[in-house]
């Protein structure tokens, strides 16, 4: 396996940034400093990023149904319960691709493979994010048009997101609203809503990609097919 590859799936960092630690110096390959990007890892070889080792474990992927009241994160360092206190204790260093707020739920992907994980979450690759929010206010086709037409979220553009109107309660002032969209900048969504007057109370992300939460309870967990990761990869934009 070439020594960028091998990097990404051990989660160092994308195969692009690898290079990058490759030809500035920082890796060694069994004690000795590494600069050849078409380099061939073999068993046996130890493998050094600014003289840590690094362990290329086998890949998996996990999906879980993210209730709210949880950190996306591998640890907290004020002590909040993380994702990964509903995940199983292997010997897998898996982490969370993306995230989901604290108060967000649904579809959060798992996985300790760095590769894969940057073409997910890089907005240039554009897998579908599908969202259900409760939003306050009576959200209808002109206060939803600027999200159809592309946004500046801080400072950044956002692809143009599709929307389709679920629910209307006029009753409470309040509207489900299910949401695509392509990015998944830090709090986009919310921001998205707040942007048209229509702040969020309740998100929930129910689909990634081609995946659901089907059959799926909250808190619950499985691991991805090898079908279902193929479906994932062929889901990213060349």
């Amino acid at each position: 396996m070439r020594i960028n590859k091998f990097l990404a799936h051990a989660g160092v960092a994308s195969r692009r940034k690898a290079e990058e630690l490759i030809l500035s110096g920082k890796v060694s390959v069994n004690n000795v400093i590494m600069t050849n990007l078409a380099y061939q890892v073999e068993a046996g070889d130890r493998v050094e990023v600014n003289g840590v080792a690094v362990y290329n474990e086998e890949p998996v992927y996990y999906m879980l149904n993210k209730p709210r009241g949880y950190i996306s994160s591998s640890s907290d360092d004020k002590g909040r319960q993380t994702v990964m206190d509903l995940l199983p204790k292997g010997k897998e260093r898996i982490y969370p691709v993306g995230r989901l707020d604290w108060d967000t739920s649904g579809l959060l992907l798992l996985t300790n493979d760095g590769e894969f994980t940057n073409l997910m979450t890089h907005p240039r690759h554009g897998v579908e994010k599908v969202y259900i929010a409760k939003v306050e206010g009576q959200a209808n086709k002109e206060n939803l048009r600027p999200l159809t037409l592309g946004m500046i979220i801080d400072g950044k553009k956002v692809s143009p997101a599709r929307y389709e109107i679920m629910k209307q309660d006029k009753t409470k002032n309040s509207s489900l609203v299910n949401l695509t969209i392509h990015e998944g900048q830090n709090h986009q969504v919310k921001k998205m809503f707040a942007a048209v007057g229509l702040p969020v109370q309740k998100l929930s992300r129910v689909q990634y990609g081609p995946l659901n939460l089907e059959g799926l309870a909250p808190g619950h967990y499985r691991r991805l097919t090898k079908k279902e990761v193929s479906q994932l990869m062929n889901a990213v934009k060349k």
